[in-house]
């Protein structure tokens, strides 16, 4: 099992209680969720369609309407972000497929960085 995977695995408790605390003291309209260091394998969007995952149920059981997901992936600049593009149609058609139609809507953005520095430049 790819290492990815099994952090994700153990951290899955926590991070479920946490993402469903937070939702439900906010009940917000747009949902924000950064991946950094998200790579560009077949785990990119893991950690992604496990909190929409976690939201769409808080939302089902509380009969709420979902929120907006904004979905921001950063990696280094020599990630491989045309790959993870060129997996999103697939992953959208997975989401409405598990999700139905009103779920949503999902905007996912890749944005390279150098470090977990923010970049600032010399002047």
């Amino acid at each position: 099992m790819h290492l990815k995977r099994v952090v994700i695995s153990k951290v899955k408790p926590t991070l479920q209680k946490s993402i469903i605390e937070v939702y439900c003291m906010l009940f917000p309209e747009c949902l924000r969720i950064a991946d950094l260091g998200c790579s560009s394998g077949p785990n990119t969007l893991t950690v992604a369609s496990k909190i929409l995952d976690t939201i769409d149920l808080t939302c089902r059981c509380l009969n709420k309407k979902p929120p907006v997901f904004q979905v921001f992936l950063n990696d280094l600049p020599g990630n491989d972000f045309n790959t993870v593009f060129q997996s999103l149609p697939s992953f959208y058609e997975k989401l409405e497929k598990q999700k139905g139609a009103k779920f949503g809507p999902c905007f996912i953005t890749g944005m390279p960085g150098l470090n977990s520095q923010p970049y600032m430049a010399e002047l």
